[in-house]
């Protein structure tokens, strides 16, 4: 059976490069038959990891398979960017509407302005960072599965009244199949 028989249609895999780095010791690295090393992800296992029953399952999509989509949200022009009740409170919505599994959240509040936060989820993780005297928060979205992380933006723009924002994506993994520089 070759890598690419559950492949979507048109998808196929590169082989991975041979290891050829050494050591600190300057002995040759581990090799792909070494228990320690972990293994080559192989197109049929990442496919399988795709249709695994899991929540931070590999995703299928446009031909690629790939570890999860990882959203750079950057809110300007942004109001109650030091409200920590705020940035929770969108963090459970953004989760929420995006079919995410919240596990945890954590915030911190800095002295005189700014908050720093994490929305740890069972298909990744939601994070920020802000500078309320300028207007701007650096959030973070990612996840893995069948969750939508597109759909945060949307949260960020209504709870922090504001229509500027850029959005940067990140296909997480995309690179496994195609190796480095593809």
């Amino acid at each position: 059976m070759s890598d690419t028989t559950d492949l979507p249609p048109g998808l196929t895999s590169q082989p991975a490069p041979s290891p050829t780095a050494l050591s600190d010791t300057g002995q040759a690295a581990p090799g792909p038959a070494d228990p320690g090393r972990p293994r080559q992800a192989t197109a049929a296992t990442l496919v399988a990891l795709a249709q695994a029953d899991r929540t931070d399952h590999f995703i299928c999509r446009d031909n690629k398979v790939f570890a999860g989509t990882h959203l750079i949200i950057e809110v300007m022009e942004g109001t109650g960017l030091d409200c920590e009740a705020r940035i929770q409170d969108a963090f459970r919505r953004a989760a929420a509407l995006c079919g995410a599994t919240l596990l945890h959240i954590h915030t911190h509040k800095f002295s005189p302005q700014g908050v720093s936060g994490v929305a740890v989820l069972g298909e990744s993780h939601i994070t920020v960072h802000t500078w309320p005297e300028i207007g701007y928060g650096a959030f973070d979205v990612f996840m893995c599965g069948d969750a939508d992380p597109w759909k945060a933006v949307e949260v960020f723009k209504d709870t922090f009244d504001t229509e500027e924002v850029a959005v940067r994506e990140l296909l997480r993994g995309a690179e496994l199949l195609s190796g480095p520089g593809a």
